[in-house]
């Protein structure tokens, strides 16, 4: 049997708390809300630490939020594909792209053609996948909160690890994508 070793993992998997709500990151905690929504959690925690009086870059930081806008958000998936992999999710709870008032879905598209061009200067990819999953059976994991993902690829991406071993190999950290990613959207507005 072959090994591979991920010494980076043993933080985390000796600090997972269940008690934890699903979104909210150990550092914006102090949010006393349950919403039963991972997206609807995490962006409320964030607005709680921000009200709170932490500092609104350090608060989206902690939970990956990469790009606010009026009514959509951009933030990293926690369990990412490749390296890169985001979402640009409504703050509205909707499960289906024809329930978003039309200004929402448009700007969820603007958002995802504004994160394609991001993640096209970041990651110089060969392509990416943009794709909504709506419902269960069509394998979304949030069924209930319609999100796009985003994400960069390359040829030869998809290897033996992912397609035998069932396994991600990652080379960039979280903390590292996010500050990519939030130092990449500024610079596309200007």
């Amino acid at each position: 049997m072959d090994h591979l070793w991920t010494p980076w993992r043993y933080k985390y998997v000796t600090t997972a708390d269940t008690a934890l709500r699903a979104g909210v990151p150990t550092k914006l905690n102090a949010w006393p809300g349950e919403t039963g929504c991972v997206f609807c959690n995490l962006i409320a925690a964030v607005d709680h630490a921000i009200a709170g009086g932490m500092d609104p870059a350090e608060a989206e930081s902690a939970a990956y939020v990469v790009h606010r806008g009026k009514s959509c958000f951009v933030c990293l998936n926690a369990y990412p594909y490749t390296s890169g992999h985001v979402m640009v999710i409504p703050y509205a709870h909707e499960a289906s792209l024809a329930a978003l008032p039309q200004e929402t879905a448009h700007e969820l598209m603007d958002l995802g053609q504004q994160t394609e061009r991001v993640i096209i200067a970041l990651y110089r990819p060969h392509g990416v996948n943009l794709g909504m999953n709506l419902g269960q059976a069509a394998g979304a994991g949030v069924a209930g909160h319609l999100h796009l993902h985003v994400l960069p690829r390359w040829v030869g991406d998809t290897n033996f690890m992912t397609t035998i071993a069932e396994t991600r190999v990652l080379p960039e950290d979280l903390d590292t994508t996010c500050r990519r990613f939030r130092e990449g959207f500024p610079k596309l507005r200007g």
